[in-house]
């Protein structure tokens, strides 16, 4: 069968962006900043992801681990929040790559932020906590979190496509939705879904709201709509996998229908 497994392929990515000193989780990162997003967030950007979609805005670092610097849970906090204090913002968030495959660095910065009056947005894909229970549950502790789980596409033949892993392993990101209500974390408010909609039909996205509404029908009324943007980084990668959006933006949000 076509595809690869991207728990194993996490795995590889773990060995070369963590590092364990004396017991603390390191993670490689490859900046912070502070954005516009969530009307005012600081941000810092990981390296290495489980997955490797064909679209992907930070391929040069989420798909090759030998990028920036390693960092502990401790330095992570202290930059984001003086980012969100200088700036004047509400939120904090992990992006870029794949936060959750250095879960004890994850865990731990989260304990660090559930000292504060931040709101933290964990971006994931959401595969190893639609794989792993007992990861829904710890992120239950922590009242201050929102978790966007980021679909890539809206069927199991469309997620195959965009990230070239087995179709099969597109349901652990309706298991994590799962997991994460199951454990009592509110939808809508505690988590939702995001869905990549440039390479879709209306006919597919309405079945992947059905799905949803099966879950929860708040699910379908908190989508996070997403679109490619068509960075130079962007076009470059979309071109090297030779797919084409159906609809996308420029960089100026302007819409851009290509097929």
């Amino acid at each position: 069968m076509l595809g690869y497994n991207p728990f194993e392929l996490g795995d590889y990515v773990k060995g070369a962006v963590t590092r364990d000193v004396s017991g603390i989780e390191m993670r490689r990162y490859y900046r912070f900043r502070g954005g516009r997003w969530y009307g005012g967030v600081a941000t810092g950007d990981v390296v290495g992801c489980n997955l490797r979609c064909k679209f992907c805005w930070s391929w040069r670092y989420s798909h090759y681990t030998d990028k920036g610097f390693f960092y502990t849970p401790q330095q992570v906090f202290e930059t984001l929040t003086d980012i969100a204090s200088s700036k004047g913002y509400r939120y904090v968030r992990l992006s870029g790559g794949e936060p959750t495959i250095s879960w004890n660095h994850l865990i731990q910065l989260l304990k660090l932020f559930s000292q504060t009056n931040y709101k933290f947005i964990l971006e994931t894909n959401g595969l190893l906590i639609g794989r792993y229970n007992e990861y829904a549950k710890q992120l239950t502790n922590y009242n201050n979190i929102i978790i966007r789980i980021s679909f890539k596409g809206t069927s199991a033949e469309e997620f195959t496509t965009l990230t070239g892993a087995k179709s099969e392993y597109f349901e652990y990101q309706f298991k994590a939705l799962e997991n994460l209500l199951a454990y009592g974390m509110r939808p809508g408010e505690d988590f939702y879904p995001a869905i990549m909609l440039s390479f879709t039909t209306d006919e597919n996205y309405a079945m992947f709201r059905k799905r949803l509404a099966k879950i929860h029908p708040i699910l379908t009324q908190t989508i996070d709509e997403e679109y490619v943007i068509l960075y130079p980084h962007v076009v470059e990668i979309l071109n090297k996998n030779k797919i084409k959006p159906r609809v996308a933006f420029t960089p100026n949000n302007i819409p851009q229908y290509m097929i």
